[in-house]
C-alpha cells in the first residue's frame, strides 16, 4: 500500500514536459514579425535589410523566411544554392556571416524554379518545423518575414510563438496598398501583437537631373493611417536603384552607400526597433 502511495505522489510531483517549440525558442530574446497587407510593397527587402543591419551592429540575428510560395530571402543574401546541414540538435540554418543566419523553404527546394504547390496543412507543418526543428540557438533577434496578407502563415506563427515582441508593417503610399495595410494593423490588434510601427516604402524618387522629389505613388496616406491606428511611422524609404540592385546581386545592405537618402532613413527604422525592445 505504502509503495502505491509513494508512486502516486511521484506522479503528482512530476512536472509536465515542455513543448519542443518552447524549449527550442527559449534562447531568442526578441521575435519580430515583418508583415504587409499585400504583395509587392518591399516587405522582404525591409526584413532582409533589418536583419543585416542589426547583425552589422553586433547583434546575433536569425532571419526566418516564412513565405512558402514566394521565398526570396536566400537570393537576396546570395545563398540560394546552399543547403542546410543537420546536426544532433536539429536543422542548422545557413550562415550568412558571424552574426546572421537564415532559414527558408527556398533552401530546401531541388531547383530555384521549383514551385511549392501545397495546401494549408502542409504549409503549417513546414512553419512548425522551422520553429521546432531548426537549431536557432541563442539570438538577440529572430526576424520573421511573413507572406503578404492575414491568412494561415501569419496566424499560425503568432499562435505558435505566442509571445511575439512586436510587428513591423510595410506599405507603399499607394491607396490600394493602404487599404490592405489597415487590415494588417487590425489583424495585429486582434492577435495581440504590439505594432512597433509602419515603414513607408517607395516614398517618392529623387529626379537625377533636378533633384526634385517625385511622389510616384502619392503621399500623406501612410501618416494618416498611422494616426488613425495610433502607431508610429518608423521611416519613409525612397525608391533607389542601388537598393534593388543590392538585393538582386545577393549583397543586401552591403552595396548601399551610407550617405544615400535610403540608408539614412532606414537606419532610423533600425534605431526605432532597438529603442522599442529596450
Amino acid at each position: 500500500m505504502s509503495s502505491n502511495i509513494q508512486s502516486s505522489e511521484s506522479l503528482l510531483n512530476t512536472k509536465p514536459e515542455e513543448p519542443k517549440l518552447v524549449t527550442n525558442l527559449r534562447g531568442i530574446k526578441n521575435k519580430i514579425m515583418v508583415m504587409s497587407g499585400k504583395g509587392g510593397v518591399g516587405k522582404s527587402t525591409v526584413s532582409a535589410n533589418l536583419a543585416a543591419a542589426l547583425a552589422e551592429r553586433g547583434y546575433s540575428v536569425g532571419l526566418l523566411d516564412s513565405d512558402i510560395h514566394g521565398p526570396t530571402i536566400p537570393k537576396m543574401f546570395g545563398v540560394e544554392n546552399e543547403k542546410p546541414m543537420v546536426s544532433e540538435k536539429g536543422i542548422v540554418p545557413v550562415k550568412v556571416n558571424d552574426n546572421l543566419k537564415i532559414m527558408s523553404i527556398g533552401l530546401l527546394l531541388d531547383s530555384n524554379d521549383s514551385p511549392v504547390i501545397w495546401r494549408g496543412p502542409a504549409k503549417m507543418s513546414a512553419i512548425k518545423q522551422f520553429l521546432e526543428e531548426v537549431d536557432w540557438g541563442v539570438l538577440d533577434y529572430l526576424i520573421i518575414d511573413l507572406p503578404p496578407g492575414t491568412g494561415d502563415e501569419p496566424l499560425s506563427i503568432s499562435q505558435l510563438i505566442g509571445n511575439m515582441t512586436g510587428a513591423i508593417v510595410v506599405t507603399t503610399p499607394q491607396e490600394v496598398a493602404l487599404t490592405s495595410v489597415r487590415k494588417s494593423l487590425n489583424f495585429a490588434k486582434i492577435i495581440e501583437v504590439p505594432v512597433i510601427g509602419m515603414v513607408e516604402n517607395m516614398s517618392g524618387i529623387v529626379c537625377p537631373h533636378c533633384n526634385e522629389k517625385i511622389y510616384v505613388f502619392g503621399s500623406g496616406g501612410v501618416a494618416k493611417a498611422a494616426e488613425d491606428f495610433g502607431v508610429k511611422v518608423l521611416g519613409t524609404l525612397p525608391i533607389e536603384t542601388e537598393v534593388a540592385a543590392a538585393g538582386d546581386s545577393g549583397h543586401v545592405h552591403i552595396d548601399i552607400k551610407s550617405d544615400s537618402e535610403w540608408y539614412i532613413h532606414f537606419n532610423k527604422v533600425v534605431d526605432a526597433v532597438e529603442e522599442f525592445v529596450k
